[in-house]
């Protein structure tokens, strides 16, 4: 079956948007009248950084990580700075993390002046522990594993590794809050855990924010005081920091999300497996393998597909907003070049996003709206 998306008319709902969407924000904020409400006492009260809705953040997502100390800061991306930071990480050291992942585990890594060291994926789009060893040197310094789309990566390797070696492990958890492997919470299985309250993610705010989690009082301290400029108090700085902050309306935000969280995992996790068992059935689709030790959050939906590139402009011209995340790996980036790669070096990435889909799983779609992404790809595929 060819396809020329020039000549499918493309579904769109009276907005004009997509009917089929990944972009969620409408409906999770349909009652901005509440957030508004309580942003109202921030701006009554003045506290507009830091302050009392930020330490209560941090508190109940630490409960919820089940970690001692949580650290709100500006963003995700900062949040994995920071950490590296305050673990000592700079120039001359190296990370090792994963080719597969957005551009903001990687430039993290760079912006502290370390070099980034690249160990392939498995099937289910996660570092593979076996490939980590192998690059181990005596100048890495850490571990940076990605619990991509919301899957916690296999961490008890990777903690052997990095307890073989002396490494901190920094985990990427922006996509798995609420996620956990073999009963511990991402965010909770390493040295520190990082996340993303971004626009798109299941936990997600009015703009952007982060927050870090750790056990280490030491690291929770650095961590308080790199964020703030260093500041001991109003007139001393310990030792020169950045400003990376989590803003007070932000925190708010993030609050009231808090009490919808259970509902929003619950909902993605079912959709996905709504979405695992129709699909399966279309021998062109590769659902990955579901371990049951592991709880998976889906902030993204992803499978493997043949003719995909084919296959998701029929999907778009028919108002569904599949999407590649990511075409490009990391490794084979233009400002990656500094590091020497060329294709073939990581053959399980390179090979996964020539064919890797991601499909709208937020708790917003209904059942009618995932039959209809399975039946527009059993068109495709059968006519």
């Amino acid at each position: 079956m060819n396809v020329d998306r020039n000549f499918l008319p493309a579904q769109y709902d009276s907005t004009g948007k997509l009917e089929i969407n990944h972009n969620y924000l409408k409906q999770q904020f349909a009652d901005c009248d509440e957030i508004l409400a309580k942003i109202k006492e921030v701006v009554t009260n003045g506290e507009f950084t830091l302050g009392r809705e930020v330490d209560r953040l941090e508190d109940e997502f630490a409960a919820i990580v089940r970690t001692r100390h949580a650290i709100g800061v500006g963003s995700g991306t900062d949040a994995l700075f920071l950490s590296l930071k305050a673990l000592g990480v700079g120039a001359g050291d190296e990370v090792i993390t994963t080719p597969y992942t957005f551009f903001a585990t990687v430039g993290a890594i760079v912006a502290v002046g370390a070099k980034p060291v690249f160990a392939d994926i498995r099937d289910d789009y996660n570092i593979d522990p076996t490939q980590v060893e192998g690059v181990v040197t005596d100048r890495t310094k850490a571990i940076l594993p990605v619990h991509w789309s919301g899957k916690p990566c296999d961490m008890d390797p990777i903690m052997k590794i990095a307890n073989r070696h002396g490494l901190a492990v920094v985990e990427d958890a922006c996509h798995a809050v609420k996620a956990s492997y073999r009963g511990r919470g991402a965010g909770a299985l390493g040295t520190l855990g990082c996340f993303s309250f971004h626009p798109l993610k299941n936990l997600n705010v009015w703009g952007d924010g982060g927050i870090i989690t750790t056990d280490s009082d030491d690291l929770a301290g650095k961590l308080r005081l790199l964020r703030n400029h260093g500041l001991l108090n109003r007139d001393e700085c310990g030792s020169f920091g950045y400003n990376s902050r989590l803003d007070t309306v932000q925190a708010v935000v993030a609050r009231h999300l808090l009490q919808k969280l259970d509902y929003i995992t619950e909902r993605r996790m079912a959709n996905a497996a709504h979405f695992d068992e129709r699909l399966r059935a279309i021998p062109q689709i590769r659902v990955p393998k579901r371990e049951s030790w592991v709880k998976q959050v889906y902030h993204l939906y992803i499978v493997r597909c043949e003719r995909r590139d084919e296959l998701q402009q029929f999907l778009v011209a028919h108002g569904v907003d599949a999407k590649v995340h990511y075409p490009v790996p990391m490794h084979l980036q233009p400002a990656a070049g500094f590091l020497g790669h060329k294709p073939g070096d990581f053959p399980v990435c390179e090979a996964t996003v020539q064919s890797v889909l991601s499909l709208p799983v937020h708790e917003f779609i209904t059942r009618e709206q995932q039959d209809r992404v399975v039946d527009l790809i059993r068109e495709f595929f059968h006519g």
